[in-house]
């Protein structure tokens, strides 16, 4: 389902960035999607951390197949050697534990998050093993589509900004948030668009 404000935030970036018009008008009908389930957005994050798209797509199928159903109580009566099998790395493990025990015993309450603002439900995630402010930022994006979140710790972000806006030299975060000032309060599209300037096939999370 595209976001309500998608639209809107298009018109708002294509006015404002000369950059973002040439991206949008060369995906017109592409737009952010959600998968919908708090936990595997989650999961899926955490199996993704530090390996490519097609590699935390084969871990993920191994992972759910060894799970059955990837949902909290499923994965906290998995035995560790289960999950490693599944290319899981034993860091990794630790965190899908921690996340799915916290899930399974109501220390992490997803339904309040959609009343909560941005660096709240940051402060409210950092605290399960192996969720950064990264990981985070993308729950955020791609699981609560909150409008305006601009990952600078983001590394594909950082790509599309240097290639494009400052001719492939480096750019502090600082440099980025002065370059992004006028997408706001879109900032989460104008991403999502620079992403896809990398790679055509959207990301989902």
């Amino acid at each position: 389902m595209k976001p309500r404000y998608w639209e809107e935030a298009k018109r708002h970036l294509g006015r404002r960035d000369r950059v973002l018009r040439g991206i949008i008008r060369a995906h017109p009908d592409a737009n952010l999607r959600t998968r919908g389930d708090a936990f595997q957005t989650l999961a899926r994050s955490i199996v993704g951390q530090q390996i490519s798209v097609k590699a935390a797509q084969a871990v993920w199928d191994r992972f759910a197949a060894v799970a059955g159903r990837v949902e909290p109580a499923a994965v906290v009566a998995l035995a560790d050697e289960a999950l490693r099998a599944a290319g899981l790395s034993r860091m990794k493990v630790a965190y899908l534990k921690d996340l799915a025990g916290r899930f399974h015993d109501g220390s992490l309450e997803p339904r309040r998050w959609s009343r909560m603002d941005d660096e709240a439900v940051v402060a409210d995630l950092v605290r399960v093993k192996g969720l950064g402010r990264w990981t985070v930022e993308m729950f955020l994006i791609f699981h609560l589509m909150r409008p305006d979140v601009l990952p600078v710790g983001d590394l594909g972000l950082q790509r599309a900004m240097e290639r494009l806006y400052n001719d492939g030299d480096p750019l502090t975060r600082e440099d980025m948030r002065e370059i992004a000032e006028p997408w706001r309060p879109w900032s989460s599209v104008a991403t999502w668009y620079l992403w896809r300037s990398l790679d055509p096939v959207p990301v989902e999370y």
